[in-house]
């Protein structure tokens, strides 16, 4: 039975030591390295073991009893849970490190969420219970409070002859027939366990475990009642199937694809089928390794459930399905940020930009930018601390020494009100014209386009070319030229010459149309979200109310509980990015605040930001609103504010 189990919590829980005891007593590696030691098996890159916390998930392998086990170590810092979220994506099972000293904490927060968004099977780990101030207990209750209910602590071994009363009591609950079983002292403890398995397979039953990793204390029961506790049902007779979860590149340049299989089986030399839009294409595997850590052997063929990387794919891209998968998956960590690259000028910028461009492969919320006009290479991150590795990374692997200029909010563009943007390109020998019909869509809904137009006015070849051109690129809105999202687009009709009509003539007449719809409407700027918790001591939560009122945020009802205060909202990213240090101030460091990226909205500053960004719609020349016609041989400009009387397709 393949599993495949991922590891994750807030950083310095505690997590990668508690995985390294994994594979220790799996006998997967022969000594225990310590990350303070900078020894520790799961966090190889030269980054990681000085800095002392994980940046790259990676992947450890183990075989306990009747089963195969692929173990993934997540990064448990905020600037980098965009790669934890990825791995989520494959998981079977998940377990969350806790530390029994600081208990739930910000980004736990996160990770729990996550999870339940991806309907991931979860189980708890109370980390580090030989410290002093360590309480199981404490956390517990803090774990009922902020996540679930359903949580049972469990404290015996599963492989005894009977669970203890309170085990038995928790999962009888569940269930009406156990219930009664129950009742009638019918107890059988083979119907119990299983019950238990198909209650944690359902996300309705989240066992806890509790223990001291560094001390190797409850590891070993831990690995006895999770092979116990879980199961995976991988059909190997149906085709292949698979999700590219990772993007890495070894030490001779070769292009490695991670790929978590979902079903059937693959072999070295079979062509894997990818998804390229309107037409599938095929490549070929040239290698097939299983990985653990930095190490791996190559081997022939793999099933179901495993996990493993290939070469010879050059197309795949992260969160892909294979095979007879065709679904792409979405993500909810993207960056709120974005930096420039300071860099040398005698320097190739062609050659720094392809640098980041591979690392955008590996890392696609980098969503590496080239602006022509400020001339200027622009990242997008989570947070400072990614771009301190992004600069120690980039001077590792391509030997340059970059820096980065501050961190700026992402913002974005939307409109609120229906428009009908018309464009046409009729240079000479050259034809086209498009009519879109733009509506305000529903609030982090991105562009949604749909066709319905007439075949007896484009073909489905040309309507296709439009919405190619659509999601070619992120366009740009007229306030600020930042991305547009949030928009409904439709193709009404348009117009095609059998002579003089290309493929680049329906970008031309498209991006004019989208661009002279955005000059008839209402636009608006948003901005991005954070939801935020804190929790405080009660006599703090004025203040904190009060500094959410200024920093443009809402609140919900605070709720109190003894001598704290928990209060849930939301608010601008802009505002919130720096209160973490004045929080921590407030509450003399005993507080807790986690904050979850929620979204866009209407921006709270929008002429503030509008006038700081300074952006002239009419020299931006990737767009222009302005159509092209053709009369007696020579081709003349309309503007935005007359096209309509010119168009073919009005008259």
């Amino acid at each position: 039975m393949n599993k495949t189990i991922g590891i994750l919590a807030h950083v310095d829980a505690g997590k990668t030591t508690f995985a390294e005891q994994m594979l220790y007593h799996t006998k997967s590696i022969r000594s225990r390295g310590r990350v303070d030691h900078k020894s520790s098996f799961l966090d190889n890159h030269k980054i990681e073991k000085e800095r002392g916390i994980t940046v790259f998930s990676e992947q450890g392998t183990f075989e306990y009893k009747d089963s195969n086990y692929y173990l993934i170590d997540t990064p448990g810092h905020i600037d980098f849970s965009s790669e934890m979220e990825r791995a989520i994506q494959i998981m079977d099972y998940a377990v969350i490190i806790i530390s029994g000293v600081e208990g739930v904490q910000g980004h736990t927060e996160t990770v729990w969420q996550l999870l339940r968004k991806h309907n991931v099977p979860t189980l708890f780990f109370i980390n580090k219970t030989d410290r002093v101030g360590a309480n199981v207990e404490e956390v517990l209750k803090e774990i009922r409070l902020n996540f679930t209910k359903e949580v049972c602590f469990i404290d015996e071994s599963l492989n005894n002859q009977e669970f203890s009363k309170r085990l038995i009591e928790f999962i009888a609950e569940q269930d009406e027939v156990l219930f009664e079983k129950y009742l009638e002292n019918e107890y059988e403890k083979d119907l119990w366990l299983d019950f238990m398995r198909k209650l944690i397979k359902e996300n309705k039953f989240f066992p806890c475990f509790s223990g001291s990793a560094l001390q190797d204390i409850g590891i070993k029961e831990f690995l006895e009642s999770l092979h116990i506790l879980t199961y995976t049902e991988y059909n190997e007779h149906d085709g292949f199937s698979g999700r590219v979860y990772k993007i890495r590149h070894d030490e001779q340049g070769n292009r490695l694809t991670y790929i978590k299989a979902l079903s059937g089986s693959l072999k070295v030399k079979d062509e894997i089928r990818l998804d390229a839009g309107e037409n599938d294409f095929y490549e070929k595997v040239n290698q097939i390794r299983i990985y653990n850590g930095d190490k791996f052997i190559a081997i022939d063929k793999i099933s179901a459930g495993q996990v493993f990387a290939v070469t010879g794919l050059t197309s795949a891209n992260i969160g892909d399905g294979i095979g007879i998968l065709r679904e792409k998956v979405t993500y909810d960590m993207i960056p709120t940020f974005k930096s420039k690259v300071i860099y040398d000028k005698t320097l190739n910028v062609k050659e720094i930009l392809g640098n980041f461009k591979i690392l955008e492969e590996e890392d696609p919320a980098l969503n590496i930018i080239w602006d022509e006009k400020l001339q200027e290479i622009q990242v997008h991150i989570m947070g400072v601390i990614q771009l301190e590795v992004l600069k120690n990374l980039v001077e590792d692997r391509f030997g340059l020494l970059i820096d980065f200029g501050p961190c700026e909010v992402l913002y974005k563009e939307t409109i609120l009100e229906e428009s009908l943007g018309y464009g046409h390109f009729e240079p000479l020998g050259h034809y086209s014209e498009v009519h879109l019909k733009l509506e305000s869509g529903d609030r982090n809904s991105g562009i949604v386009f749909k066709s319905i137009c007439h075949t007896d006015d484009l073909t489905v070849g040309n309507q296709n070319l439009v919405k190619t051109h659509v999601f070619e690129k992120e366009h740009h809105g007229i306030l600020t030229g930042s991305p547009l999202t949030d928009i409904k687009i439709t193709l009404l009709t348009g117009r095609a010459h059998n002579k003089h009509t290309s493929g680049g003539d329906f970008r031309e007449a498209t991006f004019r149309a989208l661009r002279q719809g955005l000059e008839k409407t209402k636009n608006i700027l948003l901005e991005p979200y954070y939801s935020f918790k804190m929790e405080a001591r009660l006599e703090c939560m004025g203040r904190i109310l009060s500094d959410i009122q200024k920093l443009s945020g809402v609140f919900e009802v605070p709720q109190t509980d003894n001598n704290k205060v928990i209060i849930k909202g939301r608010g601008p990213v802009a505002t919130f990015m720096n209160y973490s240090l004045e929080f921590i101030s407030l509450t003399k460091g005993k507080g807790k605040l986690s904050f979850m990226f929620d979204g866009y909205d209407i921006c709270h500053n929008q002429e503030e930001v509008v006038e700081k960004t300074t952006y002239d719609k009419e020299a931006d020349i990737e767009y222009t609103s302005t159509s092209i016609f053709c009369s007696k041989g020579q081709a003349f400009l309309v503007k935005w504010n007359e096209v309509e009387n010119y168009m073919h397709c009005l008259k």
